[in-house]
């Protein structure tokens, strides 16, 4: 894993972090918005900001005196990376799942 995918990990093992994602996964929003709607205070939801930012996961934009953050999909590449080998398997067991359903279904009619 590189030096980057390690940041973008350490970024998002926070739950604020998280939840600030999600929250920006709706939309680009300022920091104030953020800070209220994740239940935290401006410079500690500031903080966890600037570490997402570092990681490549959000963009800030200046609109006045406002900064308004926005998702960085691109940012989330080596985690879609990394999961997608687990991704895979799940989604064999969900097909072997479905065939098994759909063999008793069958044999019910």
């Amino acid at each position: 894993m590189s030096a980057k995918g390690s940041q973008v990990f350490d970024a998002v093992a926070e739950g604020s972090r998280r939840e600030i994602l999600d929250l920006l996964a709706a939309g680009p929003r300022a920091v104030g918005e953020i800070a209220t709607a994740a239940g935290l205070s401006q410079p500690n939801a500031s903080r966890h900001l600037r570490i997402l930012r570092e990681a490549g996961l959000v963009e800030p934009r200046v609109e006045g005196q406002r900064r308004i953050y926005e998702l960085r999909p691109a940012g989330l590449t080596e985690l879609i990376g990394w999961v997608a080998p687990y991704q895979r398997l799940w989604q064999g067991s969900l097909d072997a799942l479905e065939r098994h359903l759909d063999s008793d279904n069958e044999t019910e009619e």
